[in-house]
């Protein structure tokens, strides 16, 4: 029966590394007022009628501090690559010279930090939840074992022990926050 009950426990440890993880990769999208390549991750491009991620069909790369180039491996890809950032509504012009794609970062207004920063909350919001709803799953798993003949005081530990894993990671989400807060803010 604790075999069966360890599994629950390594599995629901192991879904939030997963929502802490999305999470970080979340927050590597949102912009800080410098160029990062990961910005375009996940972003597709129509490559002969296939939704093709853009790092798949042009190398994506830093110029400085506030550009970003876009080399396509295809001269005729320039256009599809081209309409997919202006549909993505990441706040930025792709400008296009006919051979690569300079897209230029403006600087951000404070307006536009703190609608980042809400972004961002919103982004951790629901890596909280994920983490909630892995810990309620847990727990419902942690009962069911006790109607079948789990003895109770191995139940309370065991919830106890899903409750200090969801502490844990809760706080761990409230540092990447505050880390990127910081990052977003900062000028």
């Amino acid at each position: 029966m604790s075999e069966e009950l360890q599994k629950y426990i390594v599995q629901a440890e192991t879904s939030m590394k997963k929502a802490i993880a999305h999470l970080e990769s979340e927050l590597v999208k949102i912009r800080a007022g410098r160029a990062t390549p990961q910005m375009f991750d996940g972003l597709t491009v129509d490559y002969y009628g296939t939704p093709t991620p853009i790092n798949q069909v042009a190398n994506v790369s830093v110029a400085d501090a506030r550009t970003l180039t876009i080399q396509p491996w295809e001269r005729n890809m320039i256009q599809p690559i081209e309409r997919s950032i202006i549909a993505a509504n990441l706040g930025v012009t792709p400008q296009n010279d006919g051979v690569m794609i300079r897209i230029f970062m403006p600087p951000l207004t404070e307006e536009r930090r703190k609608e980042i920063v809400k972004r961002v909350n919103v982004e951790g919001e629901h890596s909280k939840v994920a983490i909630r709803n892995i810990r309620r799953d847990a727990i419902e798993h942690i009962k069911k074992l006790k109607k079948d003949g789990l003895s109770e005081d191995i139940a309370v530990d065991s919830e106890e022990e899903v409750q200090q894993m969801t502490n844990a990671h809760i706080a761990q989400i409230d540092r990447l926050l505050a880390a990127k807060e910081k990052e977003v803010m900062s000028i």
